[in-house]
């Protein structure tokens, strides 16, 4: 069976997770192949609502191996906390269904001490970070200077190592922040606590991935955030410190031999965005206020309330060309239903010319929407399970998307619950 990517188009919360947990019954192996703890994918179904955001979203099917790749921002303390709270709820992740790579770097807790002290020092200038250590930790990884989760294995390795990366991290954090400096019997019983629960968790996931390919398995690669935050291609630098990309996904799961083969980028409806940076199709006040009740839209790890506009066509395109999607799932559709008309974001206005194209991000804070609007269907369509069942108008919207970003749309989402879409 085909290997495919299921990643975001725009800036992240498109419902990537919602899709994974659908369509991983069609999969042996779902892997997370880049970014941390610092973004959450939503997941509902009949055991509840759940907020992962370390873990893979296949966790909840019987049968799925589950594996965290090389380039994994990996904190060992919060990972063990999702665990915990799955089994709480009666989803069991053992070592049988959660495999962690032995080449990925840890996130140690002076990361995340690290990102709260410069963004408190960047004031009125500062990132948005969920202050979860992704910027410092990518900023040790390119550097060397991080330990890697196979060290857990080696005890007096993993001691020495410690040992010479806690002195180098000392310098900055007393002598650029004047904060305290961490010590080496507090870094080790972390190390101890967190380390030894999941040291079982820990293997060659390359070798696994291998023979995986070589016994025929099927792999759905499970990317974190969208397109507009990806380092490269994104809108820099409110970006992550990762690669978000369909491209990406084979050297971050740590077997780079592997191929995608279909990419489904996921799109929502509307638009929304955490965090600071330039957001053209932006809506402010009461109708602002109306589409974030409407889609519920606060933040899966922070809980804060996301920036909302209409759907944005310019960075969509943008966003299915840099990801290179072969087909696209569209959620959230249900969230417009009150809506009598639907606004658009076509094209921007630049230095007085509209384009289509997606500036480069310096342009950005000039860039105006130029916005048009569609017929509402004004009624509830959680309950269609079929193309026909839609509304005419919904329909409609659908289509001037896929026209406009040029890829089809295979699903179409009308609920959070994991039966409410439409395969097209």
């Amino acid at each position: 069976m085909a290997n495919c990517a299921i990643v975001g188009i725009n800036w992240g919360d498109e419902g990537k997770g919602r899709m994974v947990d659908l369509l991983t019954e069609r999969y042996d192996y779902v892997v997370r192949y880049q970014g941390g703890g610092n973004a959450g994918h939503t997941v509902v179904n009949e055991r509840g609502k759940f907020a992962l955001h370390l873990l893979p979203s296949g966790v909840f099917r019987d049968g799925v191996v589950n594996v965290l790749g090389s380039d994994v921002a990996l904190d060992l303390e919060n990972l063990w906390s999702e665990i915990e709270t799955l089994r709480t709820s009666g989803v069991h992740v053992t070592p049988k269904n959660l495999k962690i790579s032995s080449r990925a770097s840890l996130l140690l807790p002076w990361h995340r001490e690290l990102d709260a002290l410069e963004e408190a020092r960047l004031g009125d200038k500062k990132f948005g970070s969920t202050r979860q250590g992704i910027a410092p930790f990518y900023s040790d990884k390119y550097q060397k200077k991080t330990l890697l989760a196979g060290e857990l294995l080696y005890p007096d390795r993993l001691r020495a190592h410690a040992e010479e990366l806690l002195g180098w991290k000392n310098l900055t954090l007393t002598g650029v922040y004047g904060t305290k400096p961490c010590t080496l019997r507090s870094l080790l019983d972390w190390l101890d606590e967190y380390g030894g629960k999941l040291m079982p968790y820990i293997c060659d996931t390359a070798a696994e991935l291998g023979r995986a390919q070589e016994s025929g398995k099927s792999i759905l690669f499970e990317a974190q955030l969208g397109a507009l935050r990806d380092l490269d291609c994104g809108i820099y630098p409110y970006t992550t410190s990762s690669h978000a990309l369909a491209a990406y996904a084979p050297v971050g799961s740590g077997a780079p031999w592997l191929k995608v083969d279909e990419v489904l980028g996921v799109v929502k409806a509307y638009s929304t965005c955490v965090g600071e940076g330039p957001f053209t199709c932006e809506l402010f006040g009461p109708e602002a206020d109306a589409l974030r009740e409407a889609g519920a839209e606060y933040g899966a790890k922070t809980g804060r309330p996301r920036r909302v506009g209409p759907i944005d066509l310019v960075a969509t395109r943008y966003g299915v060309r840099m990801q290179g999607a072969t087909s696209l799932a569209l959620t959230k559709l249900d969230v417009l239903s009150y809506l009598d008309r639907i606004p658009l974001c076509v094209q921007y206005e630049l230095d007085g010319k509209r384009t289509d194209e997606f500036p480069f991000p310096a342009a950005l804070d000039k860039a105006a929407p130029v916005i048009e609007y569609m017929d509402g269907w004004h009624c509830d369509i959680s309950g269609a399970r079929s193309w026909d069942a839609l509304p005419e108008a919904a329909r409609a919207y659908v289509e001037r998307i896929e026209r406009a970003v040029g890829c089809p749309f295979s699903y179409v989402s009308v609920g959070a619950e994991r039966d409410s879409y439409i395969r097209r």
